[in-house]
């Protein structure tokens, strides 16, 4: 993960907020800095501050998505509606404002690595076991050619059961 705050002490906070939820995290204060680190790390999720020296969080979101797609939770002393849009328009995935609670960062963090995680898990192919088909990317199953219907978590599960025939699955197993 990849903390970007021109701010010492609330970098310093962050971090070591993430790094207590478990996260292996770098920091970076400015913008050339942030893309640099971006680029030697490849972070999983980029938390990144709008006014940083060097250039703005927009111009380091845009030159990070522009070379990979990441999360980007971004953080700003703006609360204004057309900073959001504006964030959410170069590819920031999330938006909050400071001052912000740690609880509600983590909490943020941990769903946008959550959905990461889902995209990633359906991404690409077909599956068909005798006669079951699941159509990965258009997210749709039949049995015995009759469509079914179900929700984003039955889809997800039984597309993680399918691909994994015959496997146990302990109870206490988390990261489906």
């Amino acid at each position: 993960m990849l903390v970007v705050e021109d701010d010492v002490t609330i970098a310093a906070s962050i971090a070591a907020r993430l790094r207590a939820e478990g996260f292996s995290v770098d920091v970076a204060h400015d913008g050339p800095a942030a893309v640099e680190a971006d680029t030697a790390s490849e972070p999983d999720l980029v938390v990144l501050d709008v006014m940083i020296p060097g250039f703005d969080g927009l111009e380091v979101c845009r030159r990070i998505q522009g070379r990979r797609p990441v999360p980007v939770l971004m953080l700003t002393a703006r609360a204004d509606e057309t900073d959001l849009l504006v964030g959410l328009g170069v590819g920031a995935d999330d938006y909050l404002t400071k001052p912000f609670s740690m609880r509600v960062l983590t909490a943020r963090v941990h769903a946008l690595l959550r959905r990461v995680d889902r995209s990633a898990s359906v991404a690409g192919t077909r599956i068909v076991l005798g006669d079951l088909e699941i159509d990965v990317d258009q997210r749709r199953v039949a049995r015995a050619g009759v469509a079914a219907q179900l929700t984003p978590i039955e889809f997800d599960l039984l597309v993680h059961f399918a691909r994994r025939p015959r496997a146990v699955a302990p109870r206490a197993r988390r990261g489906w």
